[in-house]
């Protein structure tokens, strides 16, 4: 059960928004709302690609690095 402390003086929609934003983090809202319906094999397969498609996206934009910065896998002489 994840919970959230509200601190003194902060008001409680403030502490809800930061609720939100651990469970959406952790995947827990996406689950609920995957399992709130039946799901079909073909929109299992649907969420599925989006998944990897978004890992990859992520994957990629952290492997290219800054302009004008060599990869750090690749050897010194392609450069």
């Amino acid at each position: 059960m994840r919970e959230v402390q509200v601190r003194k003086g902060e008001p409680v929609d403030r502490a809800l928004k930061r609720l939100k934003t651990k469970l959406e983090m952790e995947g827990i809202l996406e689950e609920v709302r995957r399992l709130r319906a039946h799901e079909t094999p073909k929109e299992r397969t649907k969420r599925k690609a989006r998944a990897t498609a978004k890992r990859g996206k992520i994957r990629f934009r952290f492997m290219m690095g800054k302009p004008g910065e060599r990869p750090s896998d690749a050897p010194a002489s392609a450069v």
